[in-house]
């Protein structure tokens, strides 16, 4: 099942998830790594760590497709009906909201003559709409074509990096906060954008920092961090399709309550229903 929710929905409705089987990933190769639960003192984490990086890949992963495999979703494209047209990849790239525009551009920086870039000027033109205009079942295929290829996979990682991953990991790193926080708000600029308006992830964080001080400024970072979920789960509910704040519940708030400020493993957590544990 795919509970793929993208930034900005205002229209779509989720579907509800029935309990399934808890989907269980073993990160054993990654134990020399993880850290041991921490205590009352919350040290800044580093989420680009390679084996923290997965876990938050995973994390959202299963927000979004309801899957811990991440990179099973380079070929996925869908219109999923919330005016944004279609929404693909690993990171949801939105032909309606400039951000696949700018993927297929770079991919066609680094990979002249790749199936996609015939279709620069129908993206160009669709941009802010939820449009199929020069686009349609042939450019599905193409996506679908272009995702077997290295080429275009390593376009995808480039540019969630860089327009999700990299900047709201820098801004948790600023604000002193552990590996937890910088998921916190790296799942916030996944869903809502990095930058914008208060609905945004940097207008939820502006929000949260009217309520609490973050570690950089002298602050607990579990008050800090309780902030900046209210104000998520605030924006979250101010849309339909965000209704479900189960992603914050019963996850990020979850690991917060557990202290897992490093998201250490094992993880156990659910989201719309469905229950996922990486040991």
């Amino acid at each position: 099942m795919n509970a793929r929710i993208r930034r900005g929905i205002g229209v779509a409705s989720v579907l509800a998830l029935s309990v399934a089987t808890p989907v269980v990933v073993s990160t054993a190769s990654f134990a020399a790594t993880e850290a041991p639960a921490l205590g009352a003192a919350v040290l800044a984490g580093d989420l680009s760590a390679p084996a923290k990086k997965e876990i938050a890949m995973k994390l959202v992963s299963s927000a979004e497709n309801s899957s811990l495999d991440w990179k099973a979703q380079y070929k996925y494209i869908e219109d999923i009906g919330d005016g944004r047209g279609y929404t693909a990849g690993i990171i949801g790239f939105c032909s309606g909201t400039g951000d696949m525009l700018d993927l297929v551009e770079y991919y066609s920086q680094t990979t002249p003559g790749n199936p996609l870039q015939k279709y620069l000027p129908a993206l160009r033109k669709v941009n802010g709409t939820d449009s199929h205009a020069g686009l349609g079942s042939a450019f599905v295929s193409d996506w679908k074509k272009a995702a077997a290829t290295d080429a275009f996979k390593n376009a995808q990682n480039h540019e969630r990096d860089r327009v999700y991953f990299n900047p709201s990991v820098a801004q948790g790193k600023a604000d002193g906060l552990s590996n937890l926080g910088q998921f916190a708000y790296y799942d916030a600029a996944v869903m809502h954008g990095f930058d914008g308006d208060s609905t945004s992830f940097k207008g939820i964080r502006s929000a949260a920092l009217k309520k609490a001080k973050p570690p950089s400024q002298g602050g607990d970072e579990t008050t800090y961090l309780k902030a900046f979920l209210v104000e998520r789960k605030r924006v979250m509910k101010q849309e339909e399709a965000h209704s479900d704040t189960s992603r914050v519940d019963t996850e990020q708030s979850k690991f917060l309550n557990e202290k897992n400020f490093d998201l250490h493993t094992p993880l156990k957590w659910s989201v719309y229903g469905e229950q996922f544990q990486i040991n």
